[in-house]
């Protein structure tokens, strides 16, 4: 199935969730029996379900016309982006500076490949994590599997 880009789409509802009062993260299509259209979108304090009801009534009819799919039926979701979902543009990075985040690594850093830490900073080439109290790593993207927010089951 032929689809319009990811970005295209992005960029074609990007105004529409500012709008809305939204953000989009990440746009989705996955292909098969039952292709689907997923629209992640957040907002300051989080997003929730009727903000998703909102939003996916806004973009519908808008994306009939901009017709993602050229003709062919597809299934439309709007999501929240979860809080185990990684870290995949510079907005995601910064709008978590100062934050707990997890961290998964290619390479281990002293003899562990995942650390819970704070995120101190992000230029778009590395991150800097403060570990401990005493350790600080200054990472390369490249060894960075995933990076999320932390997720506390205790608390």
């Amino acid at each position: 199935m032929k689809v319009k880009s990811e970005l295209e789409i992005k960029e074609f509802l990007t105004p529409i969730a500012e709008k809305v009062g939204v953000r989009i993260v990440d746009v989705e299509f996955k292909q098969g029996k039952n292709p689907e259209l997923t629209v992640y979108a957040d907002k300051e304090g989080g997003i929730d379900l009727d903000t998703c009801e909102i939003f996916h009534r806004a973009i519908d009819e808008p994306l009939d016309s901009f017709d993602p799919t050229f003709g062919l039926p597809y299934t439309l979701n709007v999501s929240s982006p979860g809080v185990d979902r990684p870290f995949n543009t510079d907005e995601d990075f910064l709008s978590h500076v100062g934050e707990k985040v997890e961290i998964k690594l290619k390479n281990s850093i002293k003899g562990k490949k995942m650390y819970d830490c704070v995120l101190l900073s992000y230029d778009g080439k590395s991150v800097t994590v403060k570990v401990s109290d005493k350790e600080t790593f200054t990472i390369d993207l490249k060894n960075l599997v995933k990076m999320n927010e932390f997720i506390d089951f205790n608390g």
